[in-house]
Formats: structure tokens, C-alpha cells, sequence
């Protein structure tokens, strides 16, 4: 069973050309320097004429990986931080499933432990244990 990083924007007005730029600059950035190919990453769903209010949306998968997980999580969430900044007065929804992701003004969206060293380490040893035990 997997789980997804979910996010999304609605706003009665449609992005502006300037905010449109920004976006994609935040998108271009995350896919530069996202550091596993082979994982999903920052994803946005195209826009519908059936939801003109859903300026942005989109999810990622979250990696199977333990060691990989907490780095994915916390490049998609600065990179959904970056784009909650260029559209700022946009109604901002993001969770995993049924977790919702508090935003915080100063870091941004973030969970617990998502820049722990020792977690990140110990996700990635425990990786290592399960895949000499096979």
C-alpha cells in the first residue's frame, strides 16, 4: 500500500502570467535538484475547466524506501512551501492521506523529524538490515 503527498491551491481568480513564471521556476527547480531519479517527485495535475477555483494541485508517491523517504518528503514539501509563496493568497491544502500538514510562516510545511540526521540514518540502516536478511 502506498502513500501520497497530496497539495493543492483555490483561489476564485485565475493565476497571472507573473505567478504562472513562478511556478514553473519552483517546478523547474525541484526537478533539477531532486536527488533520486527513480522516485516520484513534485507532480502537478493540469488544470480543468471543471474546477477553475483549483489554481494547482497535484501529488507525489512516497518512496518505499525507508532512507529515501524523509529526503523526498522534505524536498516536495520546500518545494510546495516556494510554490505557496508565489501564490499567497490562494487557499493552501496539503496531507498525506489523512494527515494534514500544518503551514508555518517562518519554515514552511514541514513534519516532525523530516531534517533529523540520526531518523534519516537510522531509516537508511534499517534498509540496509532488511535487504541482508533476505
Amino acid at each position: 500500500m502506498s502513500v501520497s503527498l497530496y497539495y493543492s491551491a483555490h483561489r476564485a481568480t485565475p493565476p497571472t502570467e507573473a505567478e504562472s513564471s513562478a511556478v514553473e521556476r519552483v517546478v523547474a527547480a525541484h526537478m533539477a535538484s531532486f536527488p533520486y531519479e527513480d522516485e516520484e517527485s513534485l507532480y502537478l495535475y493540469d488544470r480543468t475547466a471543471a474546477e477553475p477555483e483549483k489554481i494547482v494541485a497535484g501529488s507525489t508517491k512516497m518512496p518505499f524506501d525507508p532512507g529515501r523517504l524523509m529526503p523526498v518528503i522534505a524536498h516536495v514539501l520546500d518545494s510546495v512551501s516556494e510554490l505557496r509563496r508565489a501564490l499567497p493568497d490562494a487557499r493552501w491544502r496539503v496531507h498525506m492521506d489523512d494527515l494534514d500538514v500544518e503551514w508555518d510562516e517562518e519554515e514552511g510545511y514541514a513534519l516532525p523529524g523530516m531534517r533529523d540526521a540520526d531518523l534519516i540514518a537510522e531509516l537508511s540502516a534499517a534498509r540496509g538490515e532488511d535487504e541482508a536478511a533476505r
